[in-house]
């Protein structure tokens, strides 16, 4: 029987603690469904640190020899004050053993620091996405970025976007049919296509294996509003409308036209739960008209925009039953 993939979170004084425990609950969510991982926690000083939300976080005694994969959390005070020389050591010592390293969100300060992200690309929380570039001009920062992968590293964005990355790693090493049931049963996106600031696409649409098919799907998620049409997408990839056709079928199992429109359901119905009204959905979706917009949703959800924003409107404490 083949040994357990061990991951072992770096954690320190101030560690955010979501950056431990979001991907960290992927990885132990995934064992239910045949995953092989093994989590544990070291710290710089091998002593129990405290979280930023006061709850002491127990680490092992002594580093795992050969971890699978490495993951550095985050903290406010890794993008705001010098890196300790602590964990920059620990960093150098456990990167070598590893067959992937990760941080979450400022984590990527920490690498940074280690020397391990130079020449490479890659992204933090966007708030301190500039810092990084500023201080670390060979580091090819990506902005806008959810999680970035260059060779054996991979940076994620700020705090959800750590979870996100786990899940992708689960993706790597099992597949998408058991990462697909670990964020079903997390109550999460299987994929956020776009930059940190889009909205995310449906869970059951399968990352393509076509990376122009790819490119698509980025574009109509981030920017549902244009005039996406078959030919006009057929055209950004340099394809025949047609082989796009064939494309959508044989790898996402619908027309160019119905992805488009359910992308634009999707952008809608999170306008609508965001508050919106309806014909400011319809325009920003790119329904065009809310009359468009009501004939889908009642199409395809069996009710009225009106009725969809009522109904999933926030219950306050005099609403409840």
């Amino acid at each position: 029987m083949a040994a357990a993939r061990q991951v072992v979170f770096v954690v320190f004084d101030g560690v955010k603690m979501l950056d431990v425990a979001g991907p960290a609950e992927v990885f132990i969510e995934a064992n239910r469904f045949g995953a092989d991982y093994s989590v544990g926690y070291v710290s710089p000083s091998g002593q129990p640190v405290q979280s930023s939300v006061g709850i002491l976080v127990p680490v092992q005694e002594a580093a795992v020899p050969t971890p699978d994969t490495v993951v550095v959390a985050g903290s406010d005070a890794l993008a705001s004050r010098p890196i300790p020389a602590g964990l920059i050591a620990t960093i150098h010592r456990l990167h070598p053993r590893a067959r992937r390293l990760v941080s979450i969100c400022t984590g990527s300060f920490a690498l940074a620091a280690a020397g391990v992200l130079s020449g490479r690309s890659a992204t933090t929380h966007w708030r301190h996405a500039q810092l990084l570039a500023r201080t670390y001009p060979d580091i090819k920062v990506q902005p806008d970025a959810l999680f970035v992968q260059d060779g054996n590293v991979f940076t994620s964005a700020g705090v959800s976007a750590g979870i996100d990355l786990a899940l992708a790693l689960v993706e790597q090493d099992h597949g998408p049919d058991l990462a697909r049931n670990v964020a079903r049963s997390l109550v999460m996106f299987m994929q956020r296509p776009g930059g940190q600031s889009q909205f995310s696409a449906p869970l059951d649409i399968r990352a393509p294996r076509t990376p122009s098919l790819r490119t698509i799907i980025d574009l109509v998620s981030a920017q549902p509003a244009l005039a996406h049409t078959t030919p006009s997408l057929a055209g950004l990839i340099g394809v025949s409308p047609r082989h796009l056709t064939r494309l959508f079928a044989t790898e996402l199992h619908t027309t160019p036209a119905r992805f488009v429109e359910q992308i634009r359901l999707d952008h809608a119905k999170a306008l609508l739960d965001a508050g919106h009204g309806v014909a400011e959905a319809a325009r920003a979706a790119g329904f065009g008209s809310s009359e468009t917009m009501r004939r889908t949703f009642v199409t395809r959800l069996g009710i009225s925009p009106s009725h969809y924003r009522a109904r999933f409107q926030v219950t306050g404490p005099g609403n409840r039953t």
